[in-house]
């Protein structure tokens, strides 16, 4: 198993755990996590975490350049930002950046799309980080 720097964002993947049903009937049709380490870390955070929703793996950072993507390095590892997207219809409608605190994100995104409710449709909310 990998090197696991990024254990600060258990604060943040449990806030969206906690808020995970709420999220969804306010318009989410799906969230995710994504990060940069491996999919066997990705696994463990799901289920030491109790997650009701995928962690995805991205260590090639194949998203970080296309969608201009905050990244830092940590030692050799280069790592994303903690952000938050919200996709609708496949648009990027809102990016969330910076986040602070993370342990109260998930609300903010809650409030966000309560605020502006889906047309005909349901957005995907992928939190990165």
């Amino acid at each position: 198993m990998g090197r696991h720097p990024r254990r600060a964002c258990t604060a943040e993947a449990c806030d969206f755990r906690d808020h995970h049903d709420e999220l969804l009937d306010a318009g989410a049709s799906r969230v995710f996590g994504v990060s940069s380490q491996d999919l066997d870390y990705q696994r463990e955070v799901v289920g030491r975490l109790r997650l009701p929703f995928p962690m995805l793996s991205d260590p090639e950072m194949q998203l970080a350049e296309p969608l201009a993507l905050p990244t830092f390095r940590v030692d050799d590892l280069r790592l994303f930002t903690r952000l938050t997207l919200v996709i609708r219809d496949g648009v990027i409608e809102h990016a969330f950046y910076p986040i602070f605190p993370p342990d109260a994100h998930a609300g903010e995104v809650l409030a966000w799309l309560r605020s502006r409710p889906a047309r005909g449709s349901r957005s995907s909310s992928r939190s990165f980080g």
